[in-house]
């Protein structure tokens, strides 16, 4: 699948050509989409194209980023002072801010090539059952842009059909969005396969990760008996079949056992041909990696643009496991002074040891999740670690949130003990029995941490918790800044309220 991302569809520039009418040249050996959509293998090269809107610089790099320090576990002293006020503080002056910009742009342009599929490929002449999936794709991947819109936006432009450059599209309602994203995952989720036989399709969107992103659909609504029925497929029905844990909990960050049973969905990455060279500059059709990486890793190795609050540190600690041990989660979530238990004279950084690279420590934390420490001493843009974007047991806990919210929570306990028992913790049925709804939800709220610190889930946790507030700067002090009813959203782009009268700017900003 990596190598299916590197084809680009040519067609979707074509709708960009129109800005610049008087000034265009038609080129006669560049297909338009009149002509384009003829075949199983043009829809097929159209769907490859959706999937690499993933290597764009706001998927690949920024959301990720914005989703983990927005939240209260992680922030940036970076010494762009825009990019740490926007990534940490609630500060953003310049609605038009490129790194949150880009997030919005690179969305779009999925959207529109998911629209492209989903407007001509039914009209193919092609094996159906192949159609079927193509678009289940599209559907899809339309459903999980539109996911990231609303949970960042909240209220935006709903576009469905192919764009054109004149098109005025209103603000939609977030009612309205959410209710799209429901109808393309549940398309997705009776169009796609539970699985691929094929090596090459490793990494397409299944019948598991549509289920798994309608859950989470129906959760950030409140939704929880509709979440039932997609979390019962992957847990309890065929999905269960499909999808497990893997024994040791860092493989889920290595390069070397990407995609494995724990995988219900991850963005490809690949490293790139070796006569490109690694830098930030922009690669046509060559830039198979991510930059997360780059900006994430420690001082003196990446640029450490964002870090990690020290705080959730001493959640790890608050249990051990059945053997006396720290959890090994901890370890293979963050990178500090400590992430040898033995310390820092004993904690490899990239090479060398903790105490050499940062003698004069204050204490700094970074994510290592989707680091390359594992393989090597430095970083660059174009990193092939995949963005694991839902794993197994984040189902697991979705579906343990889910039970307990509709009442069952005596049930709900087993999938809680599922997760905690594959890091050596005792059961939580065993330490913490006869918890009643809420006290459960609480202690959820520290498993789902534990588990998935560092993978850009914890701001959506918060905002469906009804945990985001001023109160969390006892913990995370770019939180003094945050305004309810205001920055649970980001600014809608300035320019783009400028060159569409129909778009209302989210409220108070």
């Amino acid at each position: 699948m990596k190598k299916i991302f590197q084809y680009i569809l040519i067609a979707t520039g074509v709708v960009f050509a129109g800005c610049e009418e008087d000034l265009d040249t038609i080129n006669p050996n560049q297909p338009t989409i009149e002509v384009f959509w003829q075949n199983a293998q043009d829809a097929q090269q159209g769907v490859n194209a959706i999937y690499s809107t993933s290597h764009r610089g706001g998927f690949s790099r920024w959301m990720p980023m914005i989703y983990i320090s927005r939240s209260d576990i992680g922030y940036s002293a970076s010494p762009w002072a825009d990019l740490a006020n926007a990534l940490d503080r609630f500060i953003q002056p310049d609605y038009n801010f490129g790194p949150v910009a880009d997030i919005w742009v690179d969305n779009y342009v999925g959207i529109f090539r998911a629209n492209q599929v989903i407007a001509n490929v039914p009209d193919i002449e092609m094996d159906n059952t192949l159609k079927q999936r193509l678009l289940g794709e599209a559907h899809f991947l339309r459903g999980l842009f539109y996911y990231h819109l609303v949970t960042l936006w909240g209220n935006v432009p709903l576009m469905l059909d192919p764009s054109t450059p004149t098109d005025l599209p209103e603000t939609a309602s977030k009612e309205q969005v959410w209710a799209q994203i429901v109808e393309d995952l549940t398309f997705a989720a009776n169009a796609l396969p539970a699985s691929y036989s094929e090596p090459g399709n490793i990494g397409r969107a299944t019948k598991g990760a549509a289920n798994a992103l309608l859950a989470k659909a129906y959760m950030q609504q409140q939704n929880y008996q509709a979440a039932l029925a997609p979390l019962q497929w992957l847990v309890e029905g065929e999905g269960a079949g499909i999808y497990g844990l893997v024994p040791d909990y860092r493989d889920n960050f290595l390069i070397t056992t990407e995609n494995n049973m724990e995988s219900v969905f991850e963005w490809q990455f690949a490293e790139n041909p070796t006569e490109v060279t690694d830098n930030d500059v922009q690669t046509p059709d060559h830039n198979y990696g991510t930059s997360i990486a780059q900006f994430m890793a420690p001082r003196g190795i990446g640029w450490s643009d964002m870090q990690a609050r020290r705080w959730p540190i001493y959640e790890f600690l608050e249990e051990e496991t059945v053997n006396g041990e720290r959890d090994p989660r901890l370890e293979a979530t963050y990178l500090f002074d400590s992430t040898d238990v033995r310390g820092p004279e004993f904690t490899m950084v990239y090479g060398q040891t903790f105490a050499e690279r940062y003698p004069d420590d204050e204490g700094e934390v970074w994510f290592r999740k989707f680091l390359n420490d594992h393989w090597k001493d430095e970083e660059g843009y174009r990193s092939p670690n995949n963005w694991r974007f839902i794993r197994y047991s984040d189902v697991l806990l979705m579906y343990a949130e889910v039970l307990n919210a509709t009442g069952n929570t005596e049930q709900a306990y087993q999938y809680v003990d599922r997760v905690r028992e594959r890091v050596n913790l005792a059961p939580l049925s065993e330490v913490m029995p006869n918890l009643n709804q809420e006290e459960f939800l609480e202690q959820l709220k520290h498993e789902r941490l534990l588990e998935l610190a560092g993978e850009g889930h914890r701001w959506n946790d918060l905002m469906r918790w009804g945990d985001l507030g001023p109160e969390l700067a006892d913990r995370d002090p770019g939180f003094a800044n945050f305004e309810p009813g205001k920055h649970e959203l980001l600014p809608i782009p300035q320019r783009d309220l400028d060159i569409n009268p129909n778009l209302e700017q989210n409220p108070r900003w």
